[in-house]
Order: structure tokens, then C-alpha cells, then sequence
């Protein structure tokens, strides 16, 4: 987890944001689908190259069962970029955490998982907390955080919540069955990525004319480049986090990781931080913890109340410890 916060706040915070909303040199980069493609085929390489140095585990699962976690990863990224051509990164932020519980519905979908109340408690937490720091957080107009927020920005980021809830649930489900490296399901994934863009440009006429704009605007070409690594580098710890401790673990990572980059962001470049978002971000905390703290209690082998009461009185315990 501490990979993936100290690694990601440049990406949606920043180079996300810049590449989609910024001019360069007059021009104005609009191809979202080229940006998920390129990040996905430097995680290919580099994941292939990783999986031939370090010996895996024998691969057993099927490779066709990469596609559908290929294909929701490949839509949820691009609705990630299209949402910030309509709404403020801000509204995209809240929407990014407020899908724990859509994380949870989905596993009740896609695995069949039964879920503790203290989870549902955390989730809620989480949402309410992310919403207090963003809703109350002076915003700088310089910053251009006020565009208007559209109904198509709004279907955009409905989409998000919902592939991307899927991409890990499935993912948690490949992990779980086939007993694969979190690696060998990262190459599995990017092959499929890498291959539906790359046909996808090609079809269109896209690929080619976005590398050759990409050359002509040395910044636009390093933008893409770094923000591609950070993707590549933050995949690594996705599929690490998922194999090792569930998709709605690493969901509520995710949270904490859209307000810690927002607090850096206060620190370095000196935005206002009001009480109240403060508050948010402590209440945040405070669910992240309450959930570490009821899943140690109540794990198999320790002691636990007996009968159906058993996660209502673990909330009503840990309310009374804060």
C-alpha cells in the first residue's frame, strides 16, 4: 500500500490532468484510448521481461479468462481520462471513493462473497470522509477545478465505478482459483489491453498520427512517456495488493491515496486547508484503521462472539474504544 500511495499522486493529481486538460503548443491532446494503450504496452514489457528473470509459479489458468478483467481495466482507464474533459478533477476524486461499495456489491456478484457489517460500515465512512475534504477544500479558479459538471461526465464516471469494481473482483476470483502469480496475471491482462487498443488505433488511423504528434511536442512525448511508467510501476503494486489481501482492501487504499495526494498537494504548493477538510481526511483515517483493527479481532482462530450479532457487536466495540 505505501507503494502505491507514495508512487500514484502524480498521476491523476498531475500528468493525467495536464495531458487531457492542458494545450501544447497550441495543440490539445484529446485521445484517451492512445494513453491507455501506451501505458499498457510498457507494462507488457516490462512484466515479460520480470516473469523471464524471476522464476513463477506453474501457470494454470486459462487465457481467455484474462479478457474480461482485460477489457473492464482497458474501459475503466479510458472513462478515468474522458471524465476530465466534462467534470473537475475533484468530482472525479469523490467518484474514485466513493466505489468501495460498489467494490463489495460486485464481489457479491462476480464471487458470491459474503461481506461483514464492519466492511459496509468502513465503506460508508470512507465515501462521507473523501466528500467532506473535497467539498469543503478551498479550491484556487487558476486552478480550473470549476467546470461545469455535465450529465455525460456523470454517465462517464458511473462506467468507472462499475468496470473498475469489476477488474478486481475478477482479478481476486483468478487469484483465488488458479493460484497464479500476481505478475503472470499482470501479463495475462496487458496482453489482452495491449492487443484490443493497439487493433483498436489501427482501425481507426489513430496509432501512427498520435506517435508522430507525440514527437513533434517533446513535452506532450514526456508527459505520456512518464505518466506511462507511473502507470506501469503502479500496476505492480495493484496486482500485489489484490493477490495478497482482496480487491476491497485495496480499494479503501485507493481512497486514502486520492487524499493523501491532495494534502501533498497543499503542503508543496501551498493551497488553503480548511478545518473541515481536515476532518475528512481524519475520518478517513479513522475507518481504514477501524477496519484493520476489526478484521484482526475477529480472524479465524481468535476468539469471537458466537450467533448472527457477531459483527454488530464488533461495531458497537470499536465505536465505544474511539
Amino acid at each position: 500500500s505505501s507503494g502505491i500511495n507514495a508512487e500514484w499522486p502524480l498521476r491523476p493529481g498531475y500528468l493525467q490532468e495536464k495531458i487531457m486538460t492542458t494545450e501544447y503548443d497550441g495543440i490539445k491532446f484529446t485521445d484517451s484510448q492512445f494513453l491507455v494503450f501506451m501505458n499498457r504496452l510498457l507494462a507488457l514489457v516490462m512484466v515479460f521481461t520480470y516473469i523471464n528473470v524471476f522464476k513463477q509459479p506453474t501457470h494454470k489458468t486459462p487465457l481467455y479468462k484474462y479478457s474480461y478483467s482485460s477489457f473492464s481495466n482497458i474501459m475503466s482507464s479510458w472513462c478515468q481520462y474522458e471524465a476530465l474533459k466534462y467534470v473537475s478533477f475533484p468530482t472525479q476524486v469523490i467518484c474514485k471513493a466513493s466505489k468501495t461499495l460498489a467494490v463489495i456489491l460486485m464481489g457479491k456478484v462476480v464471487s458470491r462473497k459474503k461481506f461483514p457489517l464492519y466492511e459496509y460500515v468502513c465503506a460508508g465512512l470512507i465515501f462521507l470522509g473523501v466528500s467532506v475534504f473535497l467539498l469543503w477544500n478551498p479550491q484556487e479558479t487558476e486552478k480550473n477545478y470549476t467546470k461545469e459538471t455535465t450529465f455525460s461526465g456523470l454517465v462517464i464516471l458511473i462506467g468507472y465505478v462499475v468496470f473498475d469494481s469489476f477488474t478486481s473482483n475478477w482479478q481476486g476470483e483468478l487469484y483465488s482459483t488458479y493460484k497464479m502469480s500476481s505478475y503472470q496475471c499482470m501479463l495475462g491482462t496487458n496482453i489482452f489491453s495491449s492487443l484490443f487498443t493497439g487493433t483498436s488505433l489501427l482501425l481507426e488511423g489513430m496509432l501512427f498520427s498520435n506517435l508522430f504528434i507525440c514527437l513533434q511536442h517533446v513535452t506532450l512525448a514526456w508527459d505520456v512517456i512518464s505518466m506511462s511508467f507511473f502507470s506501469m510501476t503502479g500496476q505492480f503494486f495493484i496486482f500485489y495488493c489484490i493477490e495478497n489481501f482482496g480487491p476491497v482492501v485495496f480499494t479503501i487504499i485507493m481512497a486514502c491515496r486520492q487524499v493523501l495526494s491532495i494534502i501533498v498537494s497543499c503542503m508543496m504548493f501551498g493551497h488553503p486547508l480548511s478545518a473541515q477538510s481536515f476532518i475528512g481526511a481524519v475520518i478517513v483515517f479513522i475507518a481504514l484503521f477501524l477496519r484493520i483493527y476489526a478484521k484482526q479481532r475477529f480472524r479465524p482462530g481468535s476468539e469471537q462472539p458466537d450467533g448472527a450479532g457477531k459483527c454488530e457487536n464488533a461495531i458497537k466495540c470499536l465505536l465505544n474504544k474511539l
